[in-house]
């Protein structure tokens, strides 16, 4: 079962709540509710919605490109993030999905939704300042 629409932005408010109070282990704890809840989808879709987050306005789907220096030598959860927000921002749903899976089935996933968490506050913060 997948969450609706409104509880799906519900629990994305809830994560992005925790991860500005800078708090880590109640992102997590955001995470794995909605994951007894609704399974990985429904966590697949909060992270969809902080991607969105992070992009902001809709762009034309396909024309983002992944420019991120270094992308290789970085850790896993900073590619991880970097990837899965490009699949956001060129409507590309099969490779988000596919990016979950993998950090999912790496045993990773955890570390990198709180990056993700922490990139999307790092994001409005900037546009805030």
């Amino acid at each position: 079962m997948t969450d609706s629409p409104q509880q799906t932005f519900d629990d994305a408010t809830a994560v992005l709540r925790s991860a500005l109070a800078g708090d880590g282990d109640a992102v997590t704890v955001a995470f794995d509710e909605v994951v007894d809840r609704s399974g990985l989808a429904g966590a697949y879709g909060v992270a969809w919605c902080l991607a969105a987050t992070m992009v902001g306005d809709p762009v034309p789907p396909g024309t983002c490109a992944l420019d991120f220096p270094g992308i290789d030598e970085a850790g896993y959860d900073t590619r991880w993030v970097a990837r899965f927000v490009s699949a956001y921002a060129n409507a590309d749903d099969d490779t988000g999905e596919a990016l979950f899976g993998a950090a999912a089935a790496d045993g990773l996933l955890p570390e990198c939704l709180l990056t993700l968490a922490g990139s999307t506050v790092a994001t409005l913060r900037s546009r805030a300042a």
